[in-house]
């Protein structure tokens, strides 16, 4: 059986530089010295929190600086250290719709619209009070102008009062996020980019819980936002809070519809002034990440915007409606495809006019002035009649067309 001595013996360490195995102690191989030159890098490397340890080569540490708040941590080749912080554009953290103001279906210019009224897809204007002028319009930012580098906005929000007016207590405009359920109980950051005319504060931010419809759906709940004071100035400026959405345990949502969170920004009452507002944001968080619409692409957008209103309208005359038939001798009823899928059945507004719409049959075209909604439903098709104006023989089919520039038909399903 083999003996083991207890004479002590050498502890030997690797030399990458000389390629050789030494004695402890011996040269600058100490014991202490060397674990620490092994194991440890210099701290001074990091210079601050967040910092991350990285490398630019083989054996050769490097500091990479810790991003802004909201951005992702990529690799990338082309950089020194293989790495790099970009911007978060996730389609879908926005549940702000049309919060790049890039859908203006109803118009691009509103003067004095009514109280409720609907200006920029998904946006609202609501106030009280006597007297005041005000106008909304859609503005174009200059090439290379919009607030974002690398995101190139094309339009923007204008809320211009032009004449104080007296007696009011609330000047505000909304976007509502369907489904009462939105974020509730969650921590959330709410942000916008804004600039005015001349030093402007915003009054306040609020967000207000709507339970919906049918049955006995809870009374609203209203919250503002504390730190909210945002002062505006003649150059855009991004701005962000951070709040919980109040819990909905315990409440009760309608039966027929659940709801919705409603984002309200209130500006001055009594008073004149102009701002600008871009890129409303609500996201999930503690942190405003990089804005992005709430799906991400203009075609999206503008659907999601449909689902809650949707305008046909005609710039010329002879644009086509769709397939109809005679159902009386003065009756007649047009199938209507609508573009999406809307929130709830629509409620129709058609312009009226003289001839305003083309039955096209022949030998003789019959004009018809108007039409009214027959039989609608969410899914996209609705059915059109005018039974005092139409012409022709029970059972005989034509198509639909608009005969005046000014026709237009549109559909409203909003919250």
């Amino acid at each position: 059986m083999a003996t083991i001595s207890n004479t002590p013996r050498p502890g030997y360490v690797w030399d990458a530089t000389d390629n050789v195995w030494y004695p402890i102690g011996v040269g600058g191989h100490g014991h202490t010295d060397y674990i620490t030159q092994a194991t440890a890098v210099n701290p001074t490397i990091i210079d601050a929190k967040g910092d991350i340890l990285t490398a630019t080569a083989a054996d050769t540490p490097a500091r990479l600086a810790v991003g802004n708040n909201g951005e992702t941590l990529v690799a990338d080749s082309s950089t020194s250290t293989g790495l790099r912080y970009t911007e978060n554009y996730a389609a879908g953290k926005n549940k702000i719709i049309n919060g790049d103001f890039g859908v203006w279906q109803r118009g691009t210019s509103f003067a004095s619209p009514a109280t409720a009224a609907f200006t920029s897809d998904r946006w609202s204007i609501v106030y009280d009070g006597t007297g005041a002028t005000r106008t909304i319009s859609q503005q174009t930012f200059t090439p290379g102008t919009a607030p974002v580098a690398g995101y190139e906005g094309r339009y923007f929000y204008r809320f211009a009062q032009s004449v104080a007016g007296s007696g009011g207590s609330y000047n505000l405009f909304q976007n509502r996020m369907e489904q009462v359920q939105t974020f509730a109980g969650q921590t959330v950051t709410i942000s916008f980019w804004g600039k005015a005319a001349a030093s402007t504060t915003i009054v306040k931010l609020n967000l207000e819980q709507d339970f919906g419809s049918g049955g006995s759906p809870s009374a609203a709940v209203s919250t503002d936002i504390a730190s909210t004071n945002f002062t505006l100035t003649t150059s855009w400026q991004r701005f962000s809070v951070t709040t919980t959405v109040p819990s909905i345990s315990g409440k009760t949502i309608g039966t027929t519809t659940p709801g919705y969170l409603g984002l309200r920004i209130w500006i001055p009452v009594n008073s004149t002034f102009t701002i600008d507002i871009w890129g409303v944001q609500v996201e999930d968080g503690s942190v405003a990440t990089a804005f992005q619409t709430a799906t991400g692409t203009i075609q999206g957008e503008l659907a999601a915007c449909q689902r809650y209103f949707y305008l046909h309208a005609s710039t010329t005359a002879n644009r086509a409606i769709g397939m109809g038939c005679y159902t009386s001798s003065t009756a007649a009823i047009v199938g209507f495809n609508l573009p999406v899928t809307m929130r709830v059945i629509p409620t129709a507004t058609v312009a009226s006019g003289t001839d305003y719409y083309k039955l096209d049959k022949t030998p003789t075209e019959d004009w018809v002035n108007d039409f009214s909604l027959a039989s609608v439903s969410t899914n996209r098709y609705v059915m059109l009649t005018n039974s005092t104006q139409a012409s022709g023989t029970a059972g005989g089919g034509f198509p639909v067309f608009t005969d005046n520039a000014n026709s237009s038909m549109s559909f409203s399903a909003e919250l």
